[in-house]
This record gives structure tokens, C-alpha cells and sequence, in this order.
């Protein structure tokens, strides 16, 4: 089993900064993908960045030029750096990451994961 841990959340004023982090643990043979989405009240789960574990990143228009993902493939860690917070980036931030596992054997399996989730709340 895989286990992701999220820290960081909290509230912050408009225009101020957070830091996400996920680590992931248990049975890791390969972090893949790793990402950050969230989820506000009365809304769908959106992307919001991910990065592949050569390091190349992708965003959602929304956060770009704000939002900063980064990853440290010797920790299984995903970092998520989020500045000019404006109120609608309120929402419960999971962190997603595509793990392969090895099994005594020889054999592999490879699959998704969720952190729990963090809350951001950004006042106005």
C-alpha cells in the first residue's frame, strides 16, 4: 500500500503565499506523475498542476505565473508553491501521484493514489 500525507494548508489573505507538500511512503518501487488538483464547494475536482518525474511541469490557466510545482524524486515529495492567492483559489487541495509498487516475485503494479486532502482558504 501507498500513502500520500499532505501539509500546508490554511487561510491567508488575498495576494499572500502557501506552500503545499505531499509525501508519499509504503510500498514504492517508482513515483511517477505527480500532481496537485483541487476541489471547491459546489464545483468538480480540477487539475491544477502536474509534473512528470524528469521534472517537466504542466498548469491550469488559472495559476500560472502564480502557482510553482516542484518535486524531490529522492523523498517522493511534491511541492506545491502558491503566490498572489486570490479568493478563488478556495478549495481542498489533494495531491495525486501514479505509483509503481514490487511485489515478491518479481511482479509490478502500478496505480493511483490520493492524499487526504488540505484546506485553502483565501480571504478577500
Amino acid at each position: 500500500q501507498v500513502q500520500l500525507v499532505e501539509s500546508g494548508g490554511g487561510l491567508v489573505q488575498a495576494g499572500g503565499s502557501l506552500r503545499l507538500s505531499c509525501a508519499a511512503s509504503g510500498s514504492i518501487f517508482n513515483v511517477n506523475g505527480m500532481g496537485w488538483y483541487r476541489q471547491a464547494p459546489g464545483k468538480q475536482r480540477e487539475l491544477v498542476a502536474t509534473i512528470t518525474r524528469g521534472g517537466t511541469t504542466a498548469y491550469v490557466d488559472s495559476v500560472k505565473g502564480r502557482f510553482a510545482i516542484s518535486r524531490d524524486n529522492a523523498k517522493n515529495t511534491v511541492n506545491l508553491q502558491m503566490s498572489s492567492l486570490k479568493p478563488e483559489d478556495t478549495a481542498v487541495y489533494y495531491c495525486n501521484a501514479e505509483v509503481t509498487s514490487k511485489y515478491f516475485g518479481g511482479t509490478y503494479s502500478t496505480s493511483d493514489y490520493w492524499g487526504q486532502g488540505t484546506q485553502v482558504t483565501v480571504s478577500s
